[in-house]
């Protein structure tokens, strides 16, 4: 009788490596791998197969998804303006739902009954695969190791990776939890887990220190059609190559950096390091197009549903009618956010050089300081004499009673 299939959702990382055998050991599975190309780099791809299939696979899938994560799911958080407590771009988050779904595809394909994962049992990204499953095969059975086994740390699952001779990519003098895509790159836990600890200049990949950036400033120009961004500096590229260039030219001008302290689904905080230097352009130029392009209440009321947006993203809500719904309303908003912006970038400073877009609300005649046959100055009167009424009433009942007290 054929052994039960259980898909991992496997990076070759230290979790996921000691999964592999501990999978072997606990359960009568045949174990087939699916690794998710995010952009992680080929320096993290390279000999995965045979790494796989070594520690105990019997076959692998790695999957290409790049374009797949950046047309479907990153530029439709670019549109909704999303940013998670003020700083953090989403990177790890925003990857999640497609890897589940990607995940979910592989089981139906090899008809496996189980599909697992490395996330550990106090982090966001437990969550966001298993919604992800439950949304789009409830009838998976999903095994978690970390809350299963008897590792009690990432030290422990280093031990046990030396025991059975499986090469893994940390160490104990660096021992901290990387994560890359195509949109950023995060590290926190191990030496990291000290907030007042500042973090080591080598740790970073994407970015140059400001100090290092050069000494002079570098501009650029981004393009966007109804929100989605279509061109660099006046050349269309596609949404991967887009990524990628502006990866580069902020990389290189120390753009992009952020070292938080977040507030967990789960409730605790952690500390995280994330690098998102092209994802900090786009957010930062798409936000000053829709400031040209939006009516104020349609942008005020946007700004709300980009919150909401942002915390659905990092819950693993991804897979919902609510977010399906959202972007129902953002496409809409969407459709005059077409235009260019123009940036200077400058030792991790950003600054805008200007803005052009035909569905520009902003009208130089209506808000000059100068002459015109446009605005009626005498018209504000009546605006504020009415805009102002509650006031004006409060006020007038509040001098009421103060003269009877006073009377009294």
């Amino acid at each position: 009788m054929a052994k039960e299939k259980v898909v991992l959702a496997y990076s070759g990382g230290l979790d996921t490596s000691v999964i592999v055998r501990w999978l072997q050991e606990e359960y009568d599975y045949e174990i087939v791998a699916m690794t998710a190309d995010v952009g992680q780099g080929e320096s993290e791809l390279d000999g995965l197969e045979e790494k796989a299939i070594k520690t105990g696979a019997s076959q692998i899938f790695v999957e290409d998804i790049r374009e797949e994560l950046v047309r479907d799911y990153i530029f439709p958080m670019v549109r909704s303006g999303a940013v998670y407590e003020g700083k953090y771009l989403l990177g790890t988050a925003i990857a999640r739902p497609v890897i589940g779904k990607k995940l979910v595809e592989i089981a139906n394909r090899v008809g496996a009954t189980a599909v697992a994962h490395g996330a550990t049992g106090k982090g966001n990204d437990q969550v966001r695969f298993e919604f992800a499953v439950k949304a789009l095969n409830p009838y998976l059975k999903i095994v978690a190791p970390w809350r299963e086994w008897k590792l009690q740390s990432r030290t422990d699952c280093m031990d046990y990776a030396c025991r059975f001779d499986i090469p893994i990519p940390v160490t104990a003098e660096k021992p901290y939890s990387i994560d890359r895509n195509i949109w950023h790159i995060s590290f926190e836990g191990g030496i990291l887990e000290d907030p007042a600890r500042e973090p080591d200049q080598d740790m970073f990949r994407l970015t140059v220190a400001p100090e290092d950036a050069p000494d002079y400033p570098e501009e650029v120009s981004i393009g966007f059609v109804k929100g989605t961004p279509v061109s660099v500096n006046g050349n269309e590229l596609k949404p991967v190559e887009l990524v990628e260039e502006l990866n580069r030219i902020a990389g290189r001008n120390a753009v992009g950096r952020v070292d938080m302290v977040e507030n967990r689904l789960l409730g605790m905080k952690s500390r995280g390091i994330y690098e998102t230097p092209g994802g900090t352009l786009l957010t930062f130029a798409h936000r000053e197009l829709e400031q040209y392009t939006l009516d104020r209440e349609t942008y005020h009321y946007k700004e709300q549903i980009a919150l909401k947006y942002a915390e659905m993203i990092y819950y693993g809500l991804w897979f919902t009618p609510l977010r399906e719904a959202l972007d129902g309303f953002i496409n809409i908003t969407q459709e005059t956010v077409t235009g260019t912006v123009n940036i200077r970038l400058y030792k991790g400073n950003i600054t805008v050089l200007g803005r052009q877009s035909e569905h520009t609300l902003y009208h130089p005649d209506m808000v000059t300081f100068e002459a015109d046959e446009l605005f009626d100055q005498k018209d504000a009167q009546g605006f504020i004499n009415l805009y102002g009424l509650p006031l004006t009433i409060k006020g007038m009942m509040d001098l009421k009673k103060k003269r009877e007290c006073q009377e009294v």
